[in-house]
């Protein structure tokens, strides 16, 4: 007997899970630490699970618990977090074209699920954006972040001193594999490429706005080269 072939949505599910692999996989260290830190910090076992599968957001939550460690205000907190995730409102201008047909349901869990990471996968274009697709590609990432998250919590009450693992390195290895793969023309990559020297200058003088100023000059940067060389969009 022939073996019953998936189904469109089927299919296009699975693409979209295979198609996030390598950021599952640049992640899991990232999922460990915000685990782990939420342990440190002094959440509950299920408060920690509570805050991965309800945020779903690792900046946030990396900055939200060292907010608390440090004492800091629930205003301090929640502004911090409103500028950190503010990207995701240019996020969802820019997918609102290809999930503006979506039902109420399928454009809330889609929102709900729009990470970097998924954005990055949707930007790349490899096929068409249906639910399917980009579902399967979220959700995919948000299972991975959970189980990763839950080891995060175990080893915190197993292994001392986690931070010497130095699991921090998987920020810079998500963002790399987010930004390589949309590095295809001559602007974006000395947009790049001005971010990272001026990131990397400020930062040797301990200027606290490196970040924000290298991001913004950066994009200044690429539509500044894209219009002398004439680019097509």
């Amino acid at each position: 007997m022939s073996s019953q072939q998936p189904k469109p949505w089927q299919r296009a599910m699975m693409d979209g899970a295979v198609h996030t692999l390598p950021l599952n996989l640049a992640v899991i260290p990232w999922g460990v630490l915000a685990g782990s830190m939420a342990i440190e910090t002094g959440l509950s076992f299920w408060q920690s699970i509570a805050m991965s599968a309800m945020v779903f957001a690792g900046a946030a939550q990396l900055v939200t618990l060292g907010l608390l460690n440090s004492g800091a205000g629930y205003i301090t907190i929640v502004i911090s977090v409103f500028f950190i995730t503010s990207q995701h409102l240019l996020y969802g201008l820019t997918m609102r074209p290809h999930v503006k047909n979506f039902t109420t349901p399928q454009r809330l869990s889609i929102g709900f699920l729009l990470t970097d990471e998924l954005f990055a996968i949707s930007a790349a274009k490899r096929q068409a954006l249906s639910f399917s697709y980009l579902f399967g590609a979220g959700f995919s990432f948000y299972l991975v972040w959970l189980v990763t998250s839950l080891c995060g919590i175990v080893m915190a009450n197993l292994v001392g001193d986690l931070s010497k693992l130095h699991l921090d390195f998987s920020v810079v290895a998500t963002l790399l594999a987010i930004v390589v793969p949309l590095t295809k023309k001559i602007s974006t990559a000395c947009g790049v490429l001005f971010s990272l020297i001026t990131a990397i200058t400020l930062s040797m003088y301990s200027f606290s706005s490196a970040i924000v100023i290298a991001g913004v000059g950066g994009m200044f940067v690429s539509v500044g080269v894209s219009r002398l060389l004439r680019e097509e969009k």
